[in-house]
């Protein structure tokens, strides 16, 4: 089954990613890897790794909503036009958000992807 739309709630440990269509979702969890070392950047390279497989999770998916505290969404969208150039084009928007729930993401994003596609002129598929 191909999904179209995915809406992902990222913070500096933890993505949610929800990829669905109009009757199924489908729910991937990425985490970060904490590395106790005294060396030099060691915290950047830990959370551009973290960065990198969120970006490999979005993979093939078209349109996706990046929602998160301010900070989080921040440093993601910065990693992703930076280095992940083709995964920074897929992202229709960042969008603040305080710890929804599932349903609550999926509805948001579903309200938003339907205006953002009526307003683009391309038609949701089906």
């Amino acid at each position: 089954m191909t999904l179209f739309h995915a809406v992902i709630a990222i913070d500096h440990h933890t993505a949610q990613i929800l990829q669905f269509d109009d009757a199924h979702v489908e729910s991937h969890k990425v985490k970060s890897h904490t590395r106790q070392t005294k060396q030099h950047g060691s915290a950047v390279r830990t959370e551009h790794e973290f960065f990198a497989e969120v970006c490999d999770a979005l993979a093939g998916i078209k349109e996706v909503l990046v929602t998160g505290p301010r900070t989080g969404l921040s440093d993601f969208e910065h990693y992703a036009k930076k280095h992940r150039p083709e995964t920074a084009r897929q992202i229709v928007a960042y969008e603040v958000t305080d710890h929804p729930t599932d349903a609550q993401l999926v509805a948001m994003a579903r309200k938003y992807f339907l205006k953002y596609d009526r307003m683009a002129g391309t038609p949701t598929p089906s």
